[in-house]
């Protein structure tokens, strides 16, 4: 490491004011804080000494989001073997496939290493990709405004694979992070004066733009079987046709995995969102270290699981996602990965401690409104905390009123 500083020290004074490669001190600059901690210190009289500085908080959360990556790749390729055990196959077609039987694995949907393996090799193209594309614009918006790269890309560049879909297009990625970062962040002025969570809006942005890609039986498997159902369970609730007569038991029972697949995260979906359990730990990580809030978390978990409560009672005679009971919620969709990692984005998020409870229970609430009253669009996190994001201000602003108009009624007097 002492040559590495030894060589960034060598190379300072091009990139320094009045260097030959000025335009370019952004870049030095990343490099740099990244593996070491930026020598400049606060020069006013009154400043505030705190250990946890943006890239320390970004480095906390991407521990956090370890479980999930994890995850990530174990889930895909055990869905892909399992896939290819329904097909009766020990091989398919493709690179991946290949660089697998080349490392001596087989197929087998038990092995811990070959799920990981083959699972890693359809998550990593899709995050260097997401990363070098991302990163890219980072810098070049850095460079034009003169600021410093921003370590906040760190954490989009890892939620927003992980929202994708396996057999995503990686120009679709591009694509995706390309409109998240510049539309969703940087056109506000970057890091800490985006409303909208980026990593949310690129997602949204691929949604609506390419549907057929990021949603739907097809693509949550990497491999396309015929007589395989590759529906995540939502979709295939909201897919049953309704005869007359039938229980909500019928109804739950075309669900093709248990509740505790689910919960571990043994079933189709996204790649990083599938496992509340790895949520649950990463949430742990947050709220321990006190860098998520366990009041928007423990306010969308119970919004959601009231509403979704207050609907499972009700029920439904023409529609089917009345019939999911409220602790299934949690454990299918994105769920449980929004209310860990997204809605507690410090950014976007509400900032006074009443209104974190406020904007939590509205995104509960509106994720499972989107989830059961529209069988169509079966999801509902993503919407649901991007409408809260546009309302955290609101939200804030009538909060510090109300404390005001308390205080001045208080010494009134």
């Amino acid at each position: 490491m002492k040559s590495l500083r030894r060589l960034l020290d060598r190379m300072h004074p091009l990139f320094d004011h009045g260097g030959k490669l000025e335009k370019l001190h952004p870049l030095y600059e990343a490099v740099d804080t990244f593996f070491y901690t930026p020598g400049e210190v606060t020069t006013g009289a009154s400043h505030v000494r705190d250990a946890l500085d943006l890239k320390r908080m970004m480095i906390i959360v991407i521990v956090a989001l370890v479980p999930c990556i994890f995850m990530a790749m174990y889930n895909t390729g055990y869905q892909t073997h399992l896939a290819m055990a329904a097909m009766n196959v020990d091989t398919v077609p493709g690179w991946r496939a290949s660089m697998v039987q080349g490392m001596g694995l087989s197929f087998d949907r038990e092995s811990l290493l070959a799920n990981l393996v083959h699972g890693a090799l359809y998550f990593i193209p899709v995050y260097v990709v997401c990363n070098l594309v991302g990163l890219a614009w980072e810098i070049l918006f850095a460079c034009i405004r003169k600021h410093d790269v921003n370590e906040g890309f760190l954490v989009t560049g890892m939620l927003f694979p992980l929202t994708l879909p396996p057999t995503i297009p990686l120009w679709q990625v591009a694509l995706g992070v390309s409109f998240g970062v510049v539309i969703g962040k940087e056109v506000f002025g970057g890091t800490g004066k985006n409303f909208l969570n980026p990593a949310l809006t690129a997602r949204a942005f691929l949604y609506f733009a390419y549907p057929a890609q990021i949603s739907g039986d097809a693509v949550w498997t990497a491999i396309k079987v015929d007589g395989f159902s590759s529906a995540t369970p939502l979709g295939a609730l909201a897919a049953v046709e309704i005869a007359p007569g039938m229980q909500m038991s019928e109804m739950m029972s075309t669900i093709n995995v248990t509740w505790g697949q689910a919960f571990l995260g043994q079933m189709q979906g996204s790649m990083g969102e599938t496992s509340t359990l790895a949520c649950l730990l990463g949430a742990l990580v947050l709220v321990v270290t006190g860098v998520g809030s366990w009041r928007i978390m423990a306010a969308m978990l119970v919004g959601a699981m009231g509403f979704s409560a207050l609907l499972w009672g009700i029920g439904s005679e023409s529609n089917p996602m009345f019939a999911m009971p409220p602790w299934w919620h949690p454990v299918t969709g994105g769920l449980a990965f929004g209310l860990v990692f997204m809605a507690t984005d410090p950014v976007s998020a509400s900032m006074t401690n009443p209104g974190k409870w406020y904007y939590g229970l509205l995104i509960g609430a509106m994720t499972i409104l989107i989830r059961v009253i529209n069988p169509a669009f079966p999801e509902g996190v993503m919407l649901a905390i991007l409408f809260g994001n546009v309302f955290a201000p609101l939200i804030d602003y009538f909060v510090v009123q109300a404390n005001i108009k308390r205080r001045m009624a208080r010494y009134a007097a």
